[in-house]
């Protein structure tokens, strides 16, 4: 495979990834050389998607994505204090669906389930044996099938993490994203607590990645989006404004769901984002458009009504 999808968490807190009020938003990053690998790679398979794909949806028409979703509550006890979230999930992706509305994805939670593992629950981070077996045991469906996994993160300070589409056919069984428990909405990580970690990283899941360079050296287009500013460095906490690339047109984009600001800054995605998220979901997932339009409505559309033919003459 080109490369590995996330680097180990104490690499990215360390170096890659922005600590601060004591959390560490998210644990993916991407170096340069694979950034690069990635997108030519990418170039050849989103040809070949696009030139499959025979929707016959008019641009026009309205139009919806749905990711079906399986939700995995690890705990280590019974209390909210030890992950039991009770079914909370269903006001996460509800959350969720706002934060994405104008994208044309929609989330349906098919499935909660509930594990008790106090060693899952305190560190299944990224790469860890701990959290291979965890998704052996409860992965659950195809790439069409997000899979959300709520964790303690216990004494990292970790967000939450995720795999990258195109990483799915090297390892199907590793896919999803992890979240700290008391992320959602209502929960007790001030600062983070609107469910945006989940936004933030179901958008890497889809195709994104940040909006500034995971290394912090460039004002380059690391991120492959066209409408989003050069950004050097992740944004903290709630600034007014910010430009960490002064000689190149545009703010931070720190009301962004794919900087790191607090989450009661963040919410946008662009336009850009939006369209890349398509063709990564359609490339690597298999997620498809259906038209929201009745078949009647459709059918007018697509379909040119027949000439009237001349009156018979008699």
């Amino acid at each position: 495979m080109l490369f590995t999808a996330l680097f180990a968490l104490t690499a990215a807190a360390s170096t890659l990834a922005a600590p601060f009020a004591n959390y560490t938003r998210c644990g993916n990053a991407i170096s340069s050389d694979e950034l690069r690998a990635v997108e030519a790679q990418f170039a050849v398979d989103s040809a070949a998607a696009l030139a499959k794909d025979d929707s016959l949806i008019p641009i026009a028409a309205p139009q919806e994505r749905t990711v079906h979703v399986v939700w995995h509550i690890i705990q280590e006890s019974n209390n909210l204090s030890g992950g039991a979230i009770s079914d909370d999930a269903l006001e996460a992706i509800s959350a969720m669906n706002k934060h994405y509305t104008g994208s044309t994805f929609n989330f349906v939670l098919d499935k909660i389930d509930r594990t008790t593992n106090s060693n899952w629950f305190k560190s299944a981070t990224s790469g860890s044996s701990l959290q291979t077996a965890m998704k052996k045991a409860l992965h659950t469906g195809d790439a069409k099938v997000l899979n959300v996994y709520t964790v303690g993160f216990k004494g990292s300070g970790l967000l939450g993490y995720a795999t990258w589409p195109w990483d799915y056919r090297k390892n199907p069984v590793d896919d999803g994203v992890v979240i700290l428990y008391s992320s959602i909405p209502g929960g007790s990580t001030p600062n983070f607590n609107e469910g945006k970690t989940l936004t933030h990283e179901v958008g890497h899941w889809l195709g994104l990645y940040h909006v500034f360079d995971d290394l912090q050296r460039s004002c380059d287009d690391t991120d492959y989006v066209s409408d989003t500013p050069a950004q050097k460095t992740p944004t903290t906490g709630c600034p007014t404004s910010k430009d960490s690339c002064p000689t190149k047109p545009g703010l931070d984009s720190i009301h962004n769901y794919m900087d790191y600001s607090y989450d009661p800054c963040m919410n946008a995605f662009t336009p850009g984002q939006i369209d890349r998220m398509k063709t990564q979901s359609l490339t690597y997932r298999g997620v498809v458009a259906t038209s929201l339009l009745p078949t009647a409505t459709l059918d007018t559309v697509l379909v040119p009504a027949s000439p009237i033919p001349p009156p018979e003459i008699l």
